[in-house]
């Protein structure tokens, strides 16, 4: 038989030792679905607490419980590793390492070439390479395939190489690694066919493209899509408070419509390791090919201003109680990305309270997810919510709608609450002056009559 045939047989009956670089996020999830699917999986880390932790049985990860890594790591099924000489003796590898954003805005691929370089010092014939890390089109072709052929083989038929973007979503209690249709678009035809039956193996769903470039733009036009529609609500937002309308009605109201409308809402901004940065790697690859990305663009900078327009609200708020931001006490209720997950990635409460600091506030914070951060090199604890600390603060300013806060409470014992999910709504009047996103009356600029 052919490596293809060979490496075929193998993913069938479950003899392919498969592999994850990059235990987190997406990898470990991953990794525990191979596991389930009956593979033995190596994962490999370059964190030694992270192997260590997964060793122990235990969980870094919110979505993947303690007891399933418990279970693999007893049976034997999964080695959690930073020997990189591991990953010679695997058949299949999957890469799901970060792709940052550099100071510039430019992507960081220094995860993915490390990677790319660990996989090709290890790479031999009858294995399956493929990159799962979001990245610019044409990444898989121009960085992993060169470095393969440099060690002598073929790809397509000695190894074979693919991308298939990962489709994460922290928290999501519906969809997750198994039951997300998975895209997978290979260098040939040979390895769209083994990348396929691979993943066919694990998770239910396989749409195959027609390369790994289409596979690339895949992943960028589904977060593409949700930042330019978040960036339109947004800056509804902005336009309803200007005209004293309540968004959330207006938005209410359209979505009210069966067709030609999906329902997208405003926020403090946006958050994540894909919203904020996946574009900006499909306008990084469009300016080498003189193209501006102007909805890209246009709505990076209407939600990169959502922070200052939440710090603005609070300033108003304030204002209003004859008190000014310099001095008082804010209490941020929130400070995951979204709501229910433990994850703070670009999150906009850290934009937020640095920005309330800037101006002199003293800012604390409650997340039950959340208990305590580090951030250049300075930790943060959270607080409890005593009746006395809410009591005690001037402001508290919904950031992250955790559905285990309860909010009846917040706006019972607190004098005046910002909030900006529009969880408080349709809670029954307490001690707080609510201020929502919108403002219920229209704002008036400067020197004109109302």
């Amino acid at each position: 038989m052919n490596m293809q045939q060979t490496l075929l047989k193998k993913i069938q009956d479950r003899t392919a030792v498969g592999s994850v670089i990059g235990l987190g996020y997406v990898g470990l999830p991953l990794a525990m679905e191979l596991c389930e699917a009956g593979f033995t999986v190596v994962g490999y880390d370059v964190s030694e607490r992270v192997c260590a932790l997964l060793m122990r049985g235990e969980s870094h990860i919110q979505d993947v419980p303690a007891a399933q890594v418990a279970k693999h790591v007893k049976s034997g099924k999964f080695l959690a590793t930073t020997d990189a000489a591991r990953l010679s003796a695997v058949d299949t590898v999957s890469i799901a390492v970060p792709t940052p954003l550099a100071k510039t805005r430019d992507p960081d691929m220094s995860y993915v070439l490390s990677a790319s370089e660990t996989v090709a010092s290890h790479a031999h014939k009858g294995m399956l390479i493929v990159l799962e890390s979001t990245t610019y089109p044409g990444t898989t072709r121009e960085l992993l395939q060169p470095r393969l052929e440099e060690k002598g083989l073929t790809v397509g038929e000695d190894v074979f190489l693919a991308f298939s973007p990962e489709r994460v979503d922290p928290g999501n209690p519906v969809y997750h690694t198994k039951n997300t249709p998975k895209v997978v678009g290979g260098i040939t035809a040979a390895c769209n066919i083994v990348a396929t039956a691979f993943y066919q193996s694990t998770i239910d769903t396989i749409v195959t493209v027609s390369s790994p470039e289409a596979a690339e733009l895949v992943k960028l036009l589904e977060n593409t899509f949700r930042s330019v529609n978040i960036g339109l609500a947004n800056e509804m937002a902005i336009v309803c408070d200007r005209l004293g309308v309540d968004v959330w009605e207006v938005i209410d109201a359209a979505a009210t419509k069966p067709f030609g409308f999906m329902k997208f809402t405003p926020g403090p901004g946006i958050g994540g390791h894909c919203i904020p940065l996946d574009p900006h790697y499909l306008a990084w690859k469009m300016r080498s090919l003189n193209y501006k990305t102007r909805f890209i663009d246009l709505a990076s900078e209407v939600n990169s201003a959502m922070p200052d327009f939440v710090v603005e609200k609070i300033a108003w708020a304030l204002n209003d109680d004859l008190k000014s931001v310099k001095g008082s006490k804010v209490l941020v209720l929130g400070i995951a990305y979204k709501r229910d997950i433990d994850d703070m990635r670009e999150s906009p409460a850290l934009d937020v309270m640095r920005l309330l600091e800037e101006r002199g506030a003293h800012v604390v914070y409650h997340d039950p997810h959340v208990p305590s951060f580090r951030e250049e090199g300075h930790e943060t604890t959270g607080v409890a919510l005593t009746d006395a600390l809410l009591a005690e603060v001037d402001a508290a300013v919904v950031i992250t709608d955790h559905r285990s806060v309860d909010y009846q409470r917040i706006v019972d014992k607190c004098a005046l609450v910002v909030d900006a999910r529009n969880v408080t709504s349709k809670l029954k009047p307490g001690r707080a002056r609510l201020v929502q996103l919108t403002s219920s009356k229209p704002h008036v600029p400067a020197g004109a009559h109302a």
